[in-house]
């Protein structure tokens, strides 16, 4: 069976799924987007992506576009149809059509809505995170509203091409006071010379991670400690440990920074530990 998408009230083969013209989404990437990770065919840190989802909504003035029960429902059906047990769903949500105009319609139009899912090889993925992986920086040159998850990703597909020709797997963005900000599609984290996990505050211009979030929640039950402030790409060498967050990485550890090892260049223990708490509390704890 082929790839089935969520298009604004129908279910459709993949390659036939399209959207009008005009959405503004696909013209003025007035849109916002929310990306689930599954465990066994379930929605994990559901309730997390569904506020940010409202949130983001709500900042952009766009209504959402049905009750959080519905969407649940349309989502899990997504998955069911895909028959996807280990993987991603993605939910995008725009504006809507209407003629092309930078202001928002005067007349409020229907939001667009739109679901993706596809499969992951979890065995594949363990393999990645068992050997580590290597990120680039580059300049922060992104706009002013990053803690608003929208479609507007082009400053991230450029750092994400630079990295993959550079054979990484992720871009860091640094800031104009040389400190890290936050991955193209992921959070940044570190294990200091002292043994404390550091990432940046929330408060600074970067996405409010959903993976992060819960992780704090694991770190903490774990007993370990966390500094919510930045640090720099020479701070990143000089750690112990490195490693990203997201939907789509999970807990990734980071050997590489530049082309250059972090710490002794290899996995180490605190990383892999967290991946391991992050993914048991996911698996249980999804809907």
């Amino acid at each position: 069976m082929g790839r089935i998408a969520y298009v604004n009230g129908r279910f459709v083969p993949h390659a036939q799924a399209t959207v009008h013209i005009e959405d503004r989404g696909y013209q003025l990437a007035d849109a916002v987007y929310e990306v689930w990770a599954l465990f066994d065919g379930k929605l994990a840190d559901a309730e997390g992506h569904f506020a940010r989802l409202e949130r983001s909504l709500s900042e952009l003035s766009i209504a959402m576009p049905m009750s959080r029960r519905a969407l649940t429902l349309v989502l899990r059906e997504a998955v069911r149809r895909n028959r996807v047990r280990d993987g991603l769903v993605y939910l995008q949500v725009s504006r809507g059509v209407a003629p092309r105009d930078h202001a928002f319609p005067s007349t409020p139009v229907r939001p667009s809505v739109v679901i993706t899912a596809k499969a992951m090889d979890r065995t594949k993925d363990e393999a990645r995170a068992a050997k580590g992986v290597s990120v680039i920086t580059t300049p922060e040159n992104r706009w002013g509203r990053c803690d608003i998850k929208t479609v507007g990703l082009l400053p991230n597909a450029l750092a994400k091409q630079k990295a993959r020709e550079a054979g990484a797997v992720e871009a860091w963005f640094v800031d104009e006071l040389g400190f890290v900000t936050e991955g193209a599609s992921s959070n940044a984290w570190i294990v200091d010379g002292d043994g404390r996990l550091r990432t940046r505050d929330t408060n600074a211009n970067i996405l409010r991670g959903i993976t992060r979030r819960t992780l704090m929640d694991v770190i903490s039950e774990a007993g370990l400690q966390v500094d919510e402030r930045p640090f720099t790409p020479e701070e990143a060498l000089a750690a112990k440990e490195a490693f990203i967050t997201g939907a789509g990485t999970l807990v990734l550890p980071v050997i590489s920074v530049d082309g250059k090892p972090v710490g002794d260049g290899k996995v180490g223990p605190v990383a892999s530990r967290l991946r391991r708490l992050y993914i048991e509390r996911a698996r249980a704890t999804a809907i």
